[in-house]
Order: structure tokens, then C-alpha cells, then sequence
């Protein structure tokens, strides 16, 4: 079986429902054991760049008794993503355990496994969870996440300073993680939002949008009205996360 997909710490422990009798049964079953649902990094969206580990919690709930007593856990993916693993049930009510995803191979690892380009995107969760009486209880899709190539921005106004009314140019560059390659490339046809903050505020508003071309590179021209902060913002997409660009300040002279 391919695990091309995810580096697992430890395994989840799920919550035992109530009145369950010996044998197999759905998570959803009346009087049976209760998977309720996966919370997977606190409801938000795991976000990968190209060398580092990202370590996040994920927390399956559910409710009642018998106490289950071991549980397997799957992570399925777009493309054959896939890991697994087990564990004893440290509860019977909750538990939170951390999963850690890299794009690159670990050195020396039992079992590689590393991420691919294509396998970011949204993510399921299946649990196959034993309780004290012998009871078995499956949860199909019981939680949900976003796994995403991590992006970058950069900014740059210029002249530095400038004067008032004169035109001012912000250029910057999107790229995001190639998990193929290990290393950030280019993102073309992105929009991205351009963002001034007055001096002296603390606030962003987009003044404009511009597209990324096929390096990934932004280009705008616009008239210097005031001090103040530019930045590049991109929202990101279902495969990429978010990112902004540092401000870059230009004081502009009357």
C-alpha cells in the first residue's frame, strides 16, 4: 500500500458512544458507539513550504460509553495520498494527537514517505475505533482539512522618496512550495491585491489588483499621494496558501 502523503507522529483517540453490542457497527448507528467528527489543526488549513516539518493537532470527539480502547486512523488525499496508523486510546471521552508533514524525505527514515505537487488539496479523515466490549465502530469521512503549498511575496516601491503627484511604481514577485523540486517557483495568473497603509495608521486598504505573469512578477504604476506603506496581499486558492508581502515604505515630498 503506497503512503506517499503524510508523516505520522502518533495516533487519535475518539470518544466511545453508548449501549453498543459485540460486532461491527456504523459510527452513526442508534444505541451503538459515537464518532463524532475530526478537528484537524483547530479548523484551520495546513500549510506546507519545501524543507521544514509542519507539525499540527488533530482532536476527534464523539460521546457516551462503552471507553474505546484502540483506534486506526486514515488520512486520504487527492492523487493517492495516504497514511495510516494506530494507537491505544489514552481516553474515553477526547484526545488530540499532533501529525508532522514535510515536502522533502527525511534522512535515514524506516518508512519514506514525502509530499507531491499534486496531492495538495482537501483531505479526509476515516477512524476504525475498538471499544472495551469488543464493539467495533467505523466513521467514513468524519473530518475534513485544506493541505496546501505554502506561498511567499515580496515588494518593492520605487523611487524612494518621491514627490507628490510624481509616479510611483510597486513591483513584487509571487511564488509558492514545488513539492516535486523542493524549491519555490513562480505562481503566473494569480490576482493579487495592492495595499496601502498611511503613515501614522495601522490599517491596510487594497487600492488595486494586478496579475501575476508567468515568473510570478507584479507590476503597477500609480501617482504618489502621501507617506505611507505598500504591500502585495494574495488570498490563495484551494491548493495554495495565503500569503503578504512585507510593507515597503516611501516618503513622498511636496
Amino acid at each position: 500500500m503506497s503512503r506517499r502523503g503524510v508523516v505520522v507522529g502518533t495516533a487519535v483517540v475518539l470518544l466511545a458512544g453508548a449501549g453498543a453490542s459485540a460486532g461491527a457497527a456504523p459510527a452513526d448507528r442508534a444505541g451503538g458507539p459515537v464518532v463524532a467528527r475530526a478537528v484537524v489543526n483547530e479548523g484551520h488549513d495546513v500549510v506546507v513550504g519545501t524543507t521544514h516539518d509542519v507539525t499540527f493537532p488533530v482532536t476527534v470527539t464523539g460521546s457516551g460509553d462503552p471507553a474505546l480502547t484502540f483506534v486506526d486512523v486514515d488520512l486520504k488525499g487527492p492523487h493517492g495520498g495516504f497514511y495510516t496508523t494506530d494507537a491505544f486510546c489514552e481516553s474515553a471521552t477526547a484526545c488530540t494527537t499532533r501529525f508532522t508533514v514535510n515536502a522533502r524525505l527525511a534522512p535515514g527514515a524506516d518508512d519514506p514517505v514525502d509530499l507531491a505537487d499534486a496531492q495538495a488539496g482537501t483531505w479526509s479523515v476515516d477512524a476504525l475505533a475498538d471499544t472495551e466490549d469488543g464493539t467495533s465502530v467505523f466513521a467514513r469521512d468524519v473530518g475534513s482539512f485544506s493541505l496546501k503549498r505554502a506561498a511567499r511575496l515580496t515588494a518593492n516601491a520605487s523611487p524612494e522618496p518621491v514627490a507628490k503627484g510624481a509616479r510611483l511604481t510597486v513591483t513584487g514577485r509571487l511564488v509558492r512550495a514545488d513539492w516535486d523540486t523542493y524549491r519555490y517557483t513562480g505562481y503566473a495568473g494569480r490576482t493579487v491585491e495592492l495595499q496601502f497603509r498611511p503613515k501614522g495608521s495601522s490599517t491596510y486598504r487594497t487600492v488595486a489588483t494586478a496579475e501575476t505573469n508567468g515568473t510570478g512578477a507584479l507590476h503597477i504604476m500609480l501617482k504618489a499621494a502621501k507617506d505611507g506603506y505598500w504591500r502585495w496581499n494574495f488570498a490563495g486558492t484551494a491548493t495554495t496558501g495565503a500569503a503578504k508581502a512585507a510593507g515597503d515604505y516611501v516618503d513622498v515630498r511636496s
